[in-house]
């Protein structure tokens, strides 16, 4: 607000220049204090016909400085401020605002593309790190797949013995059946059996029998040599299976399972 006051008598005329802030509803101002500038100007009976206010006024720039707290200054500013110039970090296809550089726009855009496509490349081997880490987690440990084949020499396995193995953390049978066992077992009439299911179909060799050794009813550990047919015997339900490892009588379902093994040869059994 700017006020041109003239005054009679021996006070001389003045210019007058205020300033009013105005508090916000966001942070409380402390009010700033007004600033005068008085310009004084020659008596009335002084004045000439070739005098003029605006030669009493300021010339050039004029900085005017306002915030809360602060008081209001209206003052010269110096003209031999130069602005920064840029000009030499921009390319050259930039330099110039008002041209339309469709170079520029093409470098930009392919650059655009790699950022982004490089991205996707790193997220995408990071997902799948990531699912690898989180499915081999999931796997058999280290001392589980340590055993997940097991070597045995036939040889230490006496004629009519089953010696009992761990394999995969389960009872592992290896029975050395006689031959009176081997022709008793061919003999079963298979249609009268619950699972039904041939002697040669369960072994590869007469000799020997290879089966897991847990019952099928509720995950029992079945005794060698034992029971109403000379095969198996669960002691907790009473199963019986014979030495075909096939359920005789007893509430158990199905027959003893019978894992995936290979004789290489030279006396050695491989199961898994």
């Amino acid at each position: 607000m700017i006020n041109i006051v003239s005054k009679s008598g021996n006070l001389a005329p003045y210019l007058k220049a205020t300033t009013q802030t105005v508090a916000s509803q966001i942070k409380q101002l402390s009010p700033a204090v007004p600033a005068s500038l008085k310009i004084v100007v020659p008596p009335v009976q002084e004045l000439h016909t070739n005098y003029s206010l605006s030669n009493s006024l300021p010339s050039g720039r004029v900085r005017v400085l306002s915030g809360p707290g602060v008081t209001t200054q209206v003052r010269f500013a110096h003209t031999d401020i130069q602005i920064p110039d840029f000009s030499a970090y921009r390319r050259k296809d930039v330099q110039d605002g008002t041209a339309v550089s469709r170079r520029s726009e093409d470098s930009r855009k392919s650059f655009t593309y790699l950022v982004v496509g490089g991205g996707a490349v790193v997220g995408a081997y990071a997902a799948k790190t990531l699912v690898g880490e989180f499915v081999s987690s999931m796997s058999a440990s280290a001392d589980v797949l340590a055993l997940a084949k097991i070597e045995i020499k036939l040889g230490d396995i006496p004629e009519g013995k089953s010696v009992t193995f761990k394999w995969r953390g389960k009872p592992l049978f290896i029975r050395h059946r006689t031959p009176s066992e081997i022709q008793t077992e061919r003999n079963v009439d298979v249609q009268s059996l619950r699972d039904p299911q041939h002697d040669a179909d369960r072994v590869q060799d007469a000799e020997w029998l290879v089966i897991i050794g847990v019952c099928t009813h509720l995950g029992c550990v079945p005794i060698a040599n034992a029971g109403d047919f000379g095969g198996y015997y669960c002691p907790c339900h009473g199963s019986h299976y014979d030495a075909s490892g096939r359920i005789r009588r007893g509430p158990a379902p199905l027959n003893l399972e019978v894992p995936n093994y290979e004789f290489p040869g030279d006396g050695t059994l491989i199961v898994g």
